[in-house]
């Protein structure tokens, strides 16, 4: 059995809070040509609300497809990610690169 301090030790951390990860996602309507994107440190249950119509923005264009998303480090780093894809170059970014 391993103890968590042993891994975090063997890896040079101070604690394992390094392996919880922040989520840009982007959600695609299954009902009108719409896209969102978001941020959220609970992908699983940011969906699920999003589907569940839980999120004024896009309760009119439930349910969703999850179209990619991707993984960082801290919050602030998500949220300067999901500002930046929705500007036009971040955007354009967004269609070349990853959708």
């Amino acid at each position: 059995m391993v103890e968590r301090g042993t891994l975090a030790n063997d890896l040079g951390l101070q604690s394992l809070k390094i392996f919880l990860m922040w989520y840009v996602y982007i959600l695609k309507s299954k009902r009108k040509d719409w896209r969102y994107i978001g941020s959220t440190g609970d992908l699983r249950k940011r969906f699920k609300s999003h589907n569940a119509g839980e999120n004024q923005a896009t309760k009119p264009y439930a349910p969703f497809t999850l179209e990619a998303y991707i993984a960082v480090s801290t919050e602030q780093k998500a949220r300067d990610l999901e500002k930046y894809f929705k500007t036009g170059s971040g955007n354009a970014v967004l269609k070349k690169r990853i959708l």
